[in-house]
């Protein structure tokens, strides 16, 4: 899934923290965002194994609750809607495509590595791909909610995710080709240091 997506996701996460604790909604709501963000920190440094934690978060992030709600205070909100939607992110993953450059070819076998079990886990492809008509499409559906509710500086915030994830869905079929010019306009000792991806038309099946 694209990252609006997960943004999105993790602040409507929050939005139940942030209604029943209004003195702590805008810690709540901006941990979300941050937690749905952040796994994909990883992006060009072993992307959904170096900061996807699918069990660990979760784990972290459900133990936390009790705590949460027993001494309520911003920092533990923050931290449990930042765990959780990290945790929401890493999942989530497994449900969109591989890691392959173009994922909608469907040659990739690795979404997310679970730590845990230490290995991959194979792409589920129920969403499609990062950027297919399906991610926009829940993207709009996880915003609704959090534009009927939540009030600026959040509100504005959830919108322009949301036209971000527009834009990037309507360019997603042609970024891989620019990103092959681009890569074959870089000095040949840069090469090593690129994910796979980019590197070759096709990513290895092990990618």
């Amino acid at each position: 899934m694209m990252l609006p997506t997960h943004a999105i996701a993790g602040m409507l996460l929050a939005l139940p923290a942030a209604l029943a604790m209004p003195e702590f909604g805008s810690v709540a709501l901006g941990a979300g965002f941050l937690g749905g963000v952040l796994p994909d920190l990883d992006m060009y440094v072993g992307h959904r194994e170096t900061l996807h934690y699918p069990v660990y978060y979760a784990a972290v992030g459900v133990a936390s609750l009790p705590v949460t709600l027993l001494i309520p205070s911003a920092t533990t909100v923050g931290l449990t809607a930042l765990l959780l939607a990290a945790a929401a992110h890493s999942v989530a993953d497994v449900f969109g495509g591989g890691l392959e450059l173009r994922p909608w070819e469907a040659t990739s076998r690795r979404a997310v590595y679970d730590h845990y079990h230490g290995r991959w886990i194979a792409p589920r492809r129920g969403v499609g791909y990062d950027g297919s008509p399906t991610d926009l499409l829940l993207t709009v559906l996880l915003a609704a909610p959090l534009l009927a509710v939540v009030g600026p500086p959040y509100r504005w915030l959830v919108a322009g995710a949301l036209v971000v994830a527009i834009v990037y869905a309507s360019v997603r079929r042609t970024l891989p080709t620019v990103a092959e010019h681009l890569v074959s306009s870089l000095p040949a000792w840069t090469t090593p240091y690129l994910p796979a991806r980019y590197r070759a038309r096709h990513a290895p099946a092990d990618e």
